[in-house]
């Protein structure tokens, strides 16, 4: 097998783990949901409160108590870690190719990625 085919083999793999692992929390966390307020219409509790927005220790503390929509959010978080996982794990199998021009490309995209991802909220100009 040729490189490029066990690189998109590994990154195949990453992905549809992510996604899957993602869709199985999300369902925990539903069906956490339909059994504290029963199969009743589900309407109201799909409101959301940008007064009260959610806090990491609200988050932390909401899934150590199996709280549902703490759940939900891991679930979320996990299938938005996904595509950055694979950007993260392309850098270190091009780097083991000893490809620099791939490594260094694909450590860029991360670096964009992960500033847009955790700097831009920070910036008064990308707050809308």
């Amino acid at each position: 097998m040729r490189d490029s085919e066990s690189i998109a083999g590994v990154i195949s793999t990453v992905l549809r783990v992510g996604v899957v692992l993602s869709a199985a929390i999300i369902i925990i966390g539903i069906l956490l949901l339909i059994a504290a307020n029963g199969s009743s219409d589900a309407t109201p509790l799909l409101n959301f409160n940008l007064k009260q927005a959610p806090t990491l220790s609200g988050f932390l503390s909401g899934l150590a108590s199996l709280q549902p929509y703490s759940v939900i959010e891991l679930g979320a978080i996990v299938l938005i870690a996904t595509p950055v996982s694979r950007v993260l794990i392309s850098v270190f199998l091009f780097a083991a190719q000893k490809d620099r021009l791939y490594a260094l490309i694909t450590l860029t995209v991360l670096a964009l990625l992960l500033f847009s991802m955790l700097a831009t909220p920070f910036i008064p100009l990308f707050q809308g």
